[in-house]
């Protein structure tokens, strides 16, 4: 109970002096003032916004690229939630088809999948949910229908549940890997495409890249390549684990073939917390990976690709928390955001002459994630520095490289320090 009344506290402070809520009325008071606080002092709002996170005062997070912290409200939500049902546990009637409030993996989850739906532009049912990006990646080289031959087209900068699967099919089914090799830093949206299309001959059956390339931020040419493809037969599949609720995403004006994410980062979703968009018009070219009772339902593909077994409820309704807590805050308002910050921070290291940024500097291509080097630093370096000298925490990439990303919960001020530091070394 305590660290309920916590989370709440830290969530009201500076709003309004109230006497204590209970979590339900609490809960739904941040929601509400959020999405209400749409005009006045943006500085103030965002200093409001931060104190929904129960991240340690006197402490910088700027590693949101690898797992954003979940707000209060989310964490809050989940445990109530077990609370709630290893209380209440006998009262729960299967009969009546409440038996998603003990376990998972059988039950199609339609409003959590519609609320995706609507910040992808996606239909529900082209929706699956899954547990990262890892898993949509690999349910899709496994749902394809691939043979000896076949090749598949990866950047050099995939992670590497970007290109795992891919590499394993290679070596069970004869296919040919390939990767295209991309510039860094990339700054061409147009040399992009033409790096991709060098590789592509008459036998490229799939093409998977980053829309948001993990380790540089870069926002890649997404649809120009994705229109390109389809003109060829070509199936694409984009990982979008560093894009939704980090930039816009929009599937269908996109054109892609398949799309995944993990959540738990840009969104602030608890680890756990994926989804798999397939286009209506190639669903049917994927086999289910997983398989349980409606492994081949189609009428509902997503719902058929999410066939996973028991697992955990709470975690279902942190999920859906973390939705509701964006969609309060707004789609345009918490991406503007991000990218508001991400260029005050390039803005201020391009002022420096020994810093070599590495990411994308042109607009179109950049946003809350910047990767770059100092002079006779390492990345391992430069992570502690900023650590020791401000508490600062973004991460170290590679040799000599770190990777600063930037939130909704981060502020100028932040970003200032990192400056600082930067100029003192």
């Amino acid at each position: 109970m305590n660290s309920r009344r916590t989370f709440l506290k830290k969530g009201m402070v500076g709003v309004a002096s109230l006497p204590f809520l209970s979590p339900t009325t609490g809960y739904q008071y941040a929601l509400d003032h959020l999405g209400s606080a749409s005009a006045g002092n943006e500085k103030d709002y965002w200093k409001m916004v931060r104190r929904q996170f129960p991240l340690k005062e006197g402490q910088t997070y700027f590693n949101n690229g690898t797992i954003g912290p979940a707000p209060g409200y989310v964490l809050n939500k989940m445990i109530d939630h077990m609370m709630h049902n290893n209380t209440h546990a006998a009262e729960v009637d299967y009969s009546n088809g409440s038996g998603t409030k003990l376990l998972t993996g059988y039950f199609k989850y339609e409003e959590i999948r519609r609320k995706i739906g609507t910040i992808i532009n996606a239909d529900y049912q082209s929706i699956a949910l899954t547990q990262n990006a890892t898993f949509g990646m690999n349910y899709v080289a496994n749902g394809l229908d691939l043979a000896k031959g076949d090749e598949l087209l990866n950047t050099n900068q995939e992670h590497g549940g970007g290109f795992g699967a891919w590499q394993l099919m290679a070596k069970r089914k004869g296919c040919i890997y390939k990767q295209a090799e991309m510039p860094v830093p990339a700054n061409d949206p147009q040399q992009i495409v033409d790096v991709i299309f060098s590789q592509v001959t008459n036998k490229t059956r799939v093409i998977a890249i980053p829309h948001i390339v993990s380790v540089y931020g870069t926002v890649m040419p997404v649809e120009a390549i994705c229109q390109e493809a389809k003109k060829r037969g070509i199936f694409t599949i984009l990982d979008g684990a560093q894009c939704v609720g980090h930039i816009n995403v929009d599937v269908q004006k996109i054109g892609c073939d398949a799309y995944y994410s993990s959540l738990h980062k840009w969104l602030l979703s608890p680890p756990g917390s994926g989804i798999l968009y397939i286009n209506p018009d190639r669903v049917s070219d994927i086999w289910s990976t997983i398989a349980s009772y409606n492994w081949d339902n189609q009428e509902d593909h997503g719902f058929r690709l999410m066939q996973t077994g028991t697992g955990n409820p709470a975690l279902m309704e942190g999920f859906d928390a973390s939705l509701d807590f964006f969609n309060s805050i707004g789609a345009d308002r918490w991406i503007n955001r991000i990218k508001e910050l991400g260029d005050y921070l390039r803005d201020g290291l391009q002022k420096m002459d020994r810093i070599t940024i590495h990411s994308s500097t042109t607009s179109t291509m950049c946003a809350g994630i910047t990767t770059y080097g100092l002079t006779g630093f390492t990345g391992s370096e430069l992570q502690k520095n900023l650590w020791e000298k401000a508490k600062l925490q973004p991460r170290a990439v590679g040799e000599d490289r770190i990777r600063h990303s930037v939130h909704i919960y981060n502020n100028e001020e932040e970003i200032d320090k990192t400056l600082e530091v930067m100029n003192s070394l």
